[in-house]
């Protein structure tokens, strides 16, 4: 699994000109799910997502983690992560999770930062055209493959 996590101020996710989700303060989390990624992939990301210390103390050095600044997770599902670009111009998404394997994944993860983080989470919705809107605190990005751990 492969998270992009932008700390953010605030960050919406919009489905045919309906807001399905929003937050303020957190981490607004781009989430690509691979094929051969299972149980202990999202297990092991989603605790070192909830235990990023990325936030400012009251010394300005990122020390904090989101659960210290009340922080909010919006997860949004995104296949192209995974994109291989090594060939030609366009690229390609074998790489990237068939959904009969993906869906299932994604759904653990929700359930999974809801549990690590001690409430529920926002979600986009897997597959749907979604616009997402955010305004990055920082900026701070960071990229995390559960495939890089060991």
């Amino acid at each position: 699994m492969i998270a992009v996590i932008q700390r953010v101020s605030q960050a919406s996710v919009t489905i045919d000109s309906v807001v399905k989700g929003q937050i303020d303060t957190g981490f607004m989390i781009l989430l690509g799910i691979t094929h051969t990624d299972a149980q202990e992939d999202l297990e092991w990301l989603s605790k070192k997502i909830v235990g990023l210390r990325i936030f400012g103390d009251a010394e300005g050095k990122m020390n904090l983690d989101i659960s210290a600044v009340e922080g909010n997770i919006l997860l949004i599902s995104q296949f192209t992560l995974h994109a291989n670009t090594k060939k030609g111009n366009r690229p390609s998404f074998i790489e990237a999770a068939r959904p009969e394997v993906a869906i299932p994944l994604y759904e653990k993860m929700i359930a999974q930062l809801t549990q690590d983080l001690g409430k529920p989470i926002e979600t986009g919705e897997f597959g749907a055209d979604m616009k997402v809107s955010l305004l990055n605190d920082g900026p701070v990005t960071i990229i995390i493959d559960s495939k890089n751990r060991i």
